[in-house]
C-alpha cells in the first residue's frame, strides 16, 4: 500500500439506512504523501447510487467506509466494537452496537459485497476496503481529549461544532505525514459563512460531507501505511484507527 503511484481514495459516511437516507461520499487523489480532495457527493441515496459515484471514478485504489461491514453475531455488540469501545469509552466515543437482529439485511453489508464483486478485498491487496469510525479517527488525528461534539443539540450548537470540525480539517494542510489539500472550490463544506448559512437538512448533509472527508483521510493514512491499530478481526468484522497525533 505504501507507494508513491498516483490513485484515487474514497470515504463514504454512509447512512444506517442507506436506501431511505442520504450518505455522502469524498474522492481524493493521492500523490506521494499529499491528498487533494477533489469531489463530495452528497445526498447520495440507495445502493446503485453509491455504487454510480464510486464506478466513476479513474484509479481508485481504497475505500474508508463509516459502516459495519461484516456482521455475523446474532446480538449484541461485534468484537471490533467491544474492543474499540474498551479503549476510547473514557472519552466519550463508543461505538452503538451492530448484529443480525437490529440489521438483518444491513444496507452496509449489501454494499460490502457489492465491492468485493468489483474487486475491493477486505483489509488488503491491491483494491481494499476498511471499516472506519470517524469520532475515534479524530481523537488520534487531531490529538482531542474526547470525541468532538458537534451532531447533536440546536442549530447553534450543531453550527459551532461543525465550524470547530471544519477549522481542524483545515489544519490538515499542515500536517506532516500526510498533507489534505482542499482546493478553493472544495471548500464550502469548512466555510464558516457557508455552514452558518445552512440549517434542517442542509445542515445535516454538511455534517455528513465533514464525516466523509475525515473517512477519505483516513482512508489516506491506511493507504500510505500510517501507523494504526484494528480492533477486531477479517472473520467478523474489524474497524482500523489511525494512531497518534497528526496536528499540532
Amino acid at each position: 500500500m505504501n507507494d508513491s503511484h498516483e490513485y484515487r481514495l474514497a470515504g463514504i459516511d454512509l447512512a444506517w439506512k442507506g436506501d431511505l437516507n442520504p450518505s455522502s461520499i469524498a474522492i481524493g487523489r493521492l500523490i506521494g504523501h499529499e491528498l487533494v480532495l477533489e469531489e463530495i457527493h452528497s445526498g447520495v441515496i440507495g445502493l446503485d447510487s453509491c455504487m454510480q459515484v464510486l464506478d466513476t471514478v479513474k484509479e481508485l485504489r481504497g475505500i474508508a467506509i463509516d459502516a459495519s461491514l461484516i456482521i455475523n453475531n446474532s446480538e449484541g455488540y461485534r468484537s471490533c466494537e467491544l474492543e474499540l469501545n474498551q479503549q476510547y469509552r473514557s472519552r466519550w466515543a463508543s461505538c452503538y452496537p451492530t448484529n443480525l437482529k437490529l440489521y438483518p439485511d444491513a444496507f452496509s453489508v449489501q454494499l460490502f459485497h457489492r465491492l468485493q464483486g468489483k474487486g475491493f478485498n477486505y483489509l488488503s491487496g491491491d483494491q481494499w476496503q476498511i471499516e472506519c469510525y470517524p469520532h475515534a479517527s479524530m481523537i488520534e488525528v487531531f490529538g482531542l481529549a474526547k470525541r468532538l461534539s458537534y451532531k447533536k443539540g440546536d442549530v447553534a450548537a450543531k453550527r459551532e461544532g461543525q465550524k470547530l470540525l471544519a477549522s481542524l480539517i483545515v489544519r490538515l494542510e499542515q500536517a506532516q505525514e500526510l498533507q489534505l489539500i482542499i482546493p478553493e472550490d472544495k471548500q464550502a463544506s469548512v466555510n464558516y459563512d457557508h455552514i452558518n448559512s445552512l440549517r434542517g437538512k442542509a445542515l445535516k448533509n454538511n455534517e455528513d460531507n465533514l464525516d466523509a472527508i475525515i473517512c477519505l483521510y483516513t482512508a489516506g493514512l491506511y493507504a500510505i501505511g500510517s501507523r494504526g491499530l484494528t480492533f477486531g478481526d477479517k472473520k467478523d468484522g474489524a474497524i482500523w484507527v489511525p494512531q497518534g497525533k497528526r496536528v499540532r
